[in-house]
């Protein structure tokens, strides 16, 4: 091994352990008792406490139901976004007519327009639609994607225009095209824009708490923020952090159980 080698080696290894010692010190702290935690200096090995922090975390905030609750809104959110962006993409690339650009600009633009800025407008709108404390206000408003069109869009441009005339002397229709040439060639792209999606509905988090009122419609991420006190009373950050491993678990094994898709995905979207 070179020299340049090495020092990328040591870099790479450098970061892994910056990145990844945060987490494994949240599930250190998990295992500890709260004795444990609010030792000095602090213990860096795991404890005994697992299975009791684990177990009064679940039963603290009703687990389960949180847990089922955000799979339903990531996973709603993310197959809306890669429907809605598929479609528009398609559109915009494959079909002429006056003011497609406009039209792509405008969806573009709102990437500068995230669900914080437009909150209330947008809980007014969910609000008079009856949808406050529903899977249907949790999930709607958070369906748009421009980022997604204008991803499947790049990709689109990139095959041949051959392939939609070759289609179309087939007597394959619109919509036939789309199902079966562009979506079997969209696989990794969608694949790829899938666990992001999925990620980013998992985590949000202002919209869920601004829209959910009850208990049972609450998302995971909010259940880990109830367990923490706003009182002067100690945190138990050893519940807390049990809590965090289990919601982070989900979107982990989403990402490995398609990593290979996901980097191939976002190679295809850069060509």
């Amino acid at each position: 091994m070179d020299r340049s080698s090495a020092i990328a080696h040591v870099i790479l290894v450098a970061a892994v352990v910056v990145l990844a010692f945060p987490l494994y010190y949240a599930f250190v702290i998990s295992t500890q008792s709260l004795d444990e935690v609010t030792s000095l200096p602090p213990k860096l090995a795991p404890s005994t406490h697992l299975f009791q922090n684990y177990a009064d975390a679940w039963s603290r905030v009703g687990m389960g139901r949180l847990l089922l609750n955000s799979a339903i809104v990531a996973l709603a959110v993310a197959l809306g976004k890669i429907v809605i962006s598929l479609l528009s993409a398609f559109a915009i690339v494959y079909f002429d007519f006056r003011g497609k650009q406009l039209i792509f600009w405008m969806i573009f633009v709102t990437l500068m327009l995230p669900v914080p800025v437009r909150i209330v407008s947008t809980y007014q709108v969910v609000s008079v639609l009856g949808w406050v404390d529903t899977y249907w206000g949790l999930t709607v408003p958070l369906m748009a994607s421009a980022t997604g069109t204008f991803l499947f869009r790049q990709y689109y441009r990139t095959i041949p225009d051959s392939l939609a005339e070759a289609a179309q002397l087939d007597g394959a229709g619109p919509l036939r095209f789309l199902w079966s040439i562009l979506l079997p060639l969209s696989t990794a792209n969608i694949a790829a824009l899938f666990v992001i999606l999925f990620v980013y509905g998992w985590n949000d988090y202002l919209w869920p708490l601004m829209v959910t009122n009850s208990q049972e419609m609450r998302t995971a991420v909010i259940g880990i923020d109830s367990l923490i006190p706003r009182t002067s009373q100690l945190p138990e950050w050893n519940v807390a952090m049990a809590a965090a491993m289990m919601v982070l678990l989900p979107p982990v094994a989403v990402i490995v159980a398609m990593q290979r898709w996901f980097v191939k995905g976002l190679i295809e979207t850069e060509k």
